[in-house]
């Protein structure tokens, strides 16, 4: 670590609290100009910290901005074997992710950004990800998997994203089959699991998933074309404390307890209880067709069971449909 980095460590760890620049010093063996430096740089990335004459250098407790060591505190167990890494920037989390597995990276791997240039959902679509007010997060995953049972890692993520919605917010949530979640009838996550298949055994080399947020509304507001179908976690903006290191902790720590025993389906309850759509009309978008029908039920692979006007039933896979509520 930089000397930049074990100063964040240390402030961030201890938020509200004072550390002289000579304390700071002796304990990371550098000198008093050293330490000026790396907080002037910390200042200009954002950080709120304040300097006090006689007191030292101290971190304000409302200060959101993501870090590995702010995350870190909020990690379990099982979440603290997982490689954080944060950047101001990206064209795309997934991208990044994707470039990491082809050159052999590790599973593990989690990046995320502050902001995307270049953020994607489903299908292509552009994932609008201003900067400083949600959480883009992606995770490099190399489960013992078929591709057939690739949406059980989809479905996984929008229940551990719903759970700690639920915990950090006090808010319900439900989910839209495959991978949205929603809030008050609104979209406040879209997650999107990208997959490298071997075509030899129709297993996956390796999954990337990944999960973008609205945590607090944009400065700007959100873009006329989702103004009336997007939301985020928070209304408010004023002071959110460290609520988005909170929430990226609390998503890992509930993927990674799911993931262990992913095919045991132990969140399959958790997920099916919040579907939006479960006896109510739908539109099924296929090959170019819209189809009306009604949703009846998930099966043990996450399928979804419609029954359309003229009587036939069909389970559909996340990979054919498109569905609109």
């Amino acid at each position: 670590m930089t000397v930049k980095e074990h100063i964040l460590a240390l402030l961030d760890s201890n938020k509200g609290e004072y550390f002289s620049g000579e304390e700071i010093a002796v304990q990371l063996s550098v000198t008093r100009s050293a330490v000026w430096k790396a907080i002037k740089s910390l200042q200009t990335d954002g950080y709120s910290i304040q300097a006090v004459t006689n007191k030292g250098y101290s971190m304000s407790p409302q200060t959101d901005i993501l870090s590995a060591s702010a995350i870190s505190k909020y990690l379990d167990t099982q979440g603290q074997k997982l490689r954080v890494e944060v950047f101001k920037t990206l064209a795309s989390t997934n991208e990044a992710v994707k470039s990491l597995a082809s050159s052999g990276e590790a599973e593990g791997k989690v990046i995320l950004s502050e902001e995307q240039t270049a953020g994607r959902g489903r299908m292509g679509r552009k994932f609008f990800s201003p900067p400083g007010t949600g959480i883009y997060m992606s995770i490099l995953l190399r489960p013992k998997l078929s591709a057939t049972d690739s949406a059980l890692l989809t479905t996984c993520a929008a229940v551990a994203v719903a759970l700690s919605i639920e915990s950090v917010s006090g808010n319900e949530t439900q989910i839209k089959w495959v991978n949205d979640v929603f809030m008050e009838g609104k979209k406040v996550c879209g997650i999107l699991t990208e997959a490298s298949v071997s075509l030899e055994n129709g297993w996956l080399d390796y999954a990337v998933l990944g999960i973008g947020i609205n945590v607090a509304l944009p400065s700007q507001g959100f873009p006329n074309d989702l103004t009336e179908i997007a939301t985020s976690v928070i209304s408010e903006n004023n002071s959110y404390g460290d609520l988005r290191n909170r929430l990226v902790a609390e998503v890992l720590n509930h993927f990674m307890g799911f993931y262990e025993h992913l095919t045991d389906r132990l969140f399959l309850s958790e997920y099916r209880k919040r579907l939006i759509s479960l006896g109510k009309p739908v539109t099924v978008i296929k090959n170019n067709e819209q189809l009306k029908a009604t949703a009846i039920d998930i099966d043990n692979d996450c399928h979804l069971k419609v029954r359309y006007e003229n009587g036939d039933e069909e389970y559909l896979s996340s990979g054919e449909v498109s569905i609109k509520i």
